[in-house]
């Protein structure tokens, strides 16, 4: 009796030996890099949130302190399965795999998604959405963009723009293009976070019409083109409808700036807006920024190239190209609600240096509209009443002149700590300026900015910026940049850096990660910021990777 049970015994022992080997072959155990998170931080879309100020106020393991080479390091890199120009996004404490984990979603221009721990690196989900018997555009298949060689990308271009996160529903949005070489589509997909399944109803083809005798019209009907028109900007996710923006591929006409809005749930068409329906051009691309909107429902937006007003009139809301819009929703399309358009928009025009290339940024708690344009200047507008057009000169709250090849190809981003107020800007071919926040008069004060003395950018594609804090505690505050650390990232492919800086004194730079052997990596993601929380890093690259930073252990 006792062999008989000393023999059974064993027995088991040696299935629960085998059991446990098998689940660990099948499930492999995860990274041991900060694998014990107390902090569950969510990044549901671009840049934070609707203001799109790029700050992360309740980081609360990173300071100033603790950010520097002996402290801080590359943990780990997450592989993909291309280049990634969405910023990725972070879903604080999401039930999966039998468990409640902060998850990383990445999406690459070869439309793949994936789902990775943000703290150990465990591959949760991948999926790819190219249409069935299709493949992710090219940027040889813009055969008409710059003359037919068009290199703003440098190969696919399949999800571009970076996707937004509802989390009632744990569905995730995002627009991905195919083609068959032929035939150009582009599908807007809203996906469950937790399994990559498309939800009820999705995918969605993108088409839209609006009437009009602008560009490439037929029978006074503008139509909107999936090979022409570019999902660069971020989407939007407000009251319940998804907006989704488009620009062009290098001005390769006859093209618009559109906003499509879709209704979250059913991901009917619910909102189409043409911002040039009797003209031409209008690009709404941002440096990858998504559209900023308010508590009261409104959005804002930059345009680019394109035309201004009707019938000689610049001031018609109609044709609202170079300017700065306030848009309302207005039954099935948005209302110019106001609008800021400079004097010399038609010399902008000429020379090819729209107003839409920085973003539009609501400044936290104001009613101030801050923004910038290829001419070097930097705008600053009551967001409720913008300025409209004046001839002859600007009726807005402030102008910030930098230098003539200060393009503002770049993301600003927002700080406020115990005693001071930021705006941060680092263009190309210029110094990462901080702009003390005046709130007595509702300006920059200029005579007080700091500058930062490391240098920058270069080219054509200035630094992409991100912010965290631990609320306005002091020693909190880091002001993130990514950019090419060498040579014009517009066109090519370059190597890329990231620096922290003390957001209170950018003087003082914390850390880069060139500074340690190991820490560097990737080649710049261009107008893709890094995503900071739960005390990482999160940098997307142009190598196939997102490289994770953290604190060692």
């Amino acid at each position: 009796m006792i062999r008989k049970s000393l023999l059974l015994l064993s027995v088991s022992i040696l299935l629960l030996s085998y059991s446990c080997k098998k689940k660990e072959h099948t499930n492999p155990p995860p990274n041991n890099n900060n694998t014990a998170n107390d902090q569950h931080i969510s990044v549901f879309t671009q840049h934070n949130n609707n203001n799109r100020s790029g700050l992360n106020s309740q980081e609360t393991k990173l300071t100033t302190a603790n950010v520097n080479a002996g402290s801080f390091k590359k943990l780990f890199a997450l592989t993909v399965d291309d280049q990634v120009y969405a910023q990725p996004l972070l879903y604080g404490n999401l039930t999966i795999a039998n468990g409640e984990h902060n998850v990383v979603f990445i999406a690459t221009v070869n439309n793949t998604v994936y789902a990775y721990d943000g703290d150990t690196g465990t591959p949760y989900w991948s999926k790819n959405f190219t249409a069935p018997g299709m493949r992710a555009p090219k940027n040889t298949d813009m055969t008409g963009a710059c003359g037919g060689n068009y290199s703003d990308f440098s190969g696919n271009i399949g999800i571009v723009g970076t996707p937004v996160i509802d989390s009632a529903s744990q569905t995730i949005y995002f627009v991905a293009r195919s083609t068959d070489g032929s035939n150009y589509v582009q599908y807007l997909h809203a996906v469950n976070v937790v399994n990559g399944a498309e939800q009820a109803g999705s995918p969605v083809k993108i088409t839209a019409t609006h009437a009009g005798n602008g560009d490439g019209s037929v029978n006074n009907v503008v139509s909107f083109d999936p090979q022409r028109n570019n999902q660069r900007p971020a989407l939007l996710l407000l009251n319940g409808v998804v907006y989704i923006g488009f620009s062009s591929h290098c001005d390769w006409g006859p093209y618009h700036g559109w906003l499509l809005g879709y209704n979250a749930k059913t991901l009917a068409q619910q909102i189409v807006y043409n911002d040039t329906p009797n003209g031409y051009d209008g690009g709404i691309w941002e440096s990858g920024m998504g559209p900023a909107a308010d508590a009261q429902g409104n959005l804002y937006v930059v345009v680019g190239n394109g035309s201004v007003g009707v019938n000689g009139d610049p001031t018609s809301p109609v044709n609202r190209g170079e300017s700065a819009l306030k848009l309302t929703p207005n039954g099935p399309t948005l209302k110019v609600s106001s609008y800021y358009t400079p004097y010399n928009y038609q010399d902008l025009e000429n020379y090819d240096l729209d107003y839409g290339c920085m973003g539009a940024m609501l400044v936290p708690n104001s009613n101030y509209y801050f923004t910038g344009c290829k001419d070097g200047n930097i705008y600053v507008v009551n967001k409720d009443n913008m300025g409209g057009y004046t001839a002859g000169s600007d009726q807005i709250q402030q102008i910030i002149t930098l230098g003539s090849s200060s393009n503002n190809h770049c993301q600003p981003a927002y700080y406020k700590g115990s005693t001071k107020e930021f705006v941060y800007v680092w263009p190309e071919n210029d110094a990462l300026h901080a702009f003390p926040f005046d709130r007595t008069s509702n300006t920059f004060n200029i005579s007080n900015e700091i500058l930062s003395t490391v240098s920058g950018p270069t080219g054509e594609s200035g630094a992409v910026l991100s912010v965290s804090s631990n609320g306005n505690k002091d020693g909190t505050g880091i002001v993130w940049a990514a950019y090419a650390s060498s040579g014009d990232a517009n066109q090519s492919t370059r190597p890329g850096i990231l620096r922290a800086f003390d957001a209170n004194d950018i003087t003082k730079e914390l850390w880069n990660n060139t500074q340690t052997p190991g820490d560097a990596g990737g080649n710049f993601a261009k107008f893709s910021s890094p995503t900071v929380a739960n005390g990482h890093v999160y940098l997307p690259t142009f190598s196939n990777q997102v490289l994770v930073y953290g604190l060692k252990q």
